[in-house]
């Protein structure tokens, strides 16, 4: 019965403090690069850059069960790099994890997600 109640407790407490947030129809306005192989995003509707994958290992962050390799982290870089230099319409960016703020213009800084799904 303990253990049951123990289980209990850690699923609800997981399930309250992880977030999801959605930024649609925006821009890159900066992709940046910061020490020790982490990259960071800041679209134009946000109002500070996050740290979204690592590029030599697994990226994962408290509150999302995702995870973002190396080579995706590559890959979604170069996207982000490619709609910044076209200045192409990002439709719809979805966030997860624990630093997730209730609107795309409330990050705190040096937060981390993860990124769960983007359309170009």
């Amino acid at each position: 019965m303990k253990r049951i109640m123990f289980l209990m407790a850690m699923l609800t407490t997981t399930n309250l403090t992880a977030a999801t947030l959605t930024c649609d129809n925006t821009k890159v306005k900066h992709v940046a690069y910061h020490a020790n192989n982490r990259l960071m995003v800041q679209l134009e509707n946000m109002n500070q850059p996050v740290f979204f994958c690592n590029t030599e290992a697994n990226w994962t962050v408290s509150g999302s069960p995702n995870v973002v390799g190396p080579e995706t982290c590559k890959a979604l870089f170069s996207m982000f790099l490619s709609a910044k230099a076209s200045g192409q319409l990002i439709e719809r960016v979805h966030f997860d994890g624990d630093d997730i703020p209730e609107t795309c213009d409330t990050w705190g800084p040096w937060k981390s997600a993860h990124i769960r799904y983007i359309r170009f």
